[in-house]
């Protein structure tokens, strides 16, 4: 909830705990086992930096968290809540500006992204390529670069594959060796990514985040809502267009240093997703732009069961803590406690690690930034309830909100546009109708010189024939004047 200029998120036996929006780009995390209270955290957080403006980005995993298009419903359990955090006169019940996205365009206006807006690093990752294979797709980047081919989708790009393959002797001396079977393994490593709705993905028009970054006529920011419940099955897809767009608003915002409140606020739920078998060079690009990131007023917030989901360069980095209940009926999951207790600024109060323990749904160890940038001590608080509906919304609400968008319009029919694929096709077509021409002169070429070749051979031999009669005669001849003359000499008679 948004109040004296302050995100109020918990309560903590009389004292009330907020989140200060200048701190708000230094990252967070909300952490807890499942049915703890990690969605009601992040609505109550969302809610409230739509309410000062913020717009926010939020990826619904479970299909849970659309209710933020409807106004909460008064029942005997919230009044409870309520009067508990002391909200009478204050709480509404109030739906939010929602727009719905859907990689897959069903649940949502479609999010479409080109190959060259991924770029050969983030999708190499996503096809899970070997180095070899990565540095040719490179090369394919590069290629198609200079010679001022778009690549747009998933055809152009095999398009451009293709291509390589085909020349690969021409272009080996400037761009390296390019093997058949490194095409060929990328080429299925692109099947394997039509299959979880890669040709949807890829295409025009894509997505420009800054069309994210709007509010509405009350000036509350829009909380952009990512259909995730099909997503979430293809991770490597959902972590890799997550990492995307954080590297596309590192990008394309201007740099702000420490700003009153954030540019945008992002939610990553099922953050391990994001971080499971990463390659090292995909670690570092995350850990890179997650540093680099809060300078732009852009706050990230991860959401997992535990702190030891994420790796401990991009922990250190999430200053603002929201530890939900944890269990320990296993040695790893009592260590997961230790560590979850151990990023905690400790309270003389009472012992983080057994608090974390024995916390009932709804309540959460607490620490944010104060306004001095320090970690406050731990407490041990209940969330506040969140103003609009817990539940899913209606169909009729999504389809409208839908409907009614402007962005809709924009991107819901996909272009196709004249890029590698077309080029490369018209090129080799081309080709092909000028082959049969080719082919055809070489061979009266053929006909011509076997026929020049006969001719020669002929005139040869009657030269030699011819020859060979004149000698013969002249040899006769050259005979009979010889016996005429001796027998003029000699006298002598035949």
């Amino acid at each position: 909830m948004y109040m004296d200029e302050n995100i109020y998120v918990a309560m903590a036996g009389d004292k009330r705990l907020y989140l200060n929006p200048a701190m708000a780009n230094r990252h967070g995390l909300i952490a807890g086992a499942t049915g703890t209270g990690k969605t009601v955290t992040m609505k109550v957080m969302a809610e409230s930096f739509s309410d000062m403006g913020v717009p926010v980005f939020m990826a619904d995993v479970k299909g849970d968290v659309s209710g933020f298009a409807e106004p909460g419903e008064n029942n005997e359990g919230m009044q409870k809540r309520i009067r508990r955090f002391g909200l009478e006169s204050i709480f509404q019940y109030t739906s939010y500006p929602v727009a719905f996205w859907d990689i897959y365009g069903q649940k949502g206006i479609p999010v479409r992204v080109t190959i060259s807006d991924m770029g050969p690093v983030l999708l190499g990752r996503l096809l899970d390529l070997t180095e070899v294979q990565c540095g040719v797709l490179h090369i394919a980047f590069r290629v198609a670069d200079d010679n001022g081919l778009l690549l747009i989708d998933l055809k152009d790009l095999r398009a451009m594959l293709t291509y390589l393959s085909e020349h690969r002797s021409e272009l080996v001396t400037k761009y390296g060796n390019v093997t058949p079977q490194s095409v060929g393994a990328i080429q299925r490593a692109l099947l394997k990514l039509e299959d979880m709705g890669g040709d949807q993905f890829f295409g025009e028009p894509s997505l420009e985040i800054k069309d994210w970054m709007r509010s509405d006529e009350q000036g509350r920011g829009y909380i952009n809502l990512l259909d995730a419940t099909k997503l979430v099955n293809s991770p490597l897809l959902y972590s890799t267009f997550l990492l995307w767009m954080m590297t596309e608003l590192f990008n394309i915002l201007p740099e702000v240093g420490d700003p009153e409140k954030p540019t945008m606020v992002f939610f990553f739920d099922e953050a391990h997703l994001l971080f499971n078998d990463a390659p090292k060079a995909f670690l570092e690009k995350v850990v890179q732009v997650v540093k680099l990131i809060r300078s732009k007023g852009v706050g990230i917030y991860f959401i997992s069961q535990s702190p030891a989901d994420i790796p401990n360069a991009v922990l250190s980095q999430l200053s603002n803590r929201v530890q939900h209940a944890l269990r320990a009926y296993t040695p790893a999951e009592a260590k997961a406690v230790r560590i979850a207790a151990s990023t905690f600024r400790a309270n003389p109060a009472f012992k983080a690690e057994e608090a974390i323990m024995n916390l009932g749904t709804g309540e959460a160890l607490v620490s944010f930034l104060d306004k001095e940038g320090i970690p406050t001590m731990v407490e041990n608080a209940g969330i506040l309830p969140p103003q609009s509906l817990m539940a899913p919304c209606m169909d009729t609400t999504r389809k409208k909100a839908i409907r009614n968008d402007p962005l809709s319009c924009k991107y819901k029919d996909p272009v196709d546009l004249y890029s590698a694929y077309e080029k490369l096709t018209e090129e080799q077509k081309t080709e092909e109708d000028e082959a049969p021409k080719s082919t055809k002169k070489v061979k009266e070429l053929k006909i011509e010189k076997k026929e020049k070749k006969q001719e020669s051979v002929i005139s040869k031999y009657v030269k030699k024939s011819a020859e060979r009669v004149t000698n013969s005669i002249l040899s006769t001849f050259g005979r009979e004047i010889g016996r005429a003359i001796t027998r003029s000499i000699f006298g002598t008679r035949k």
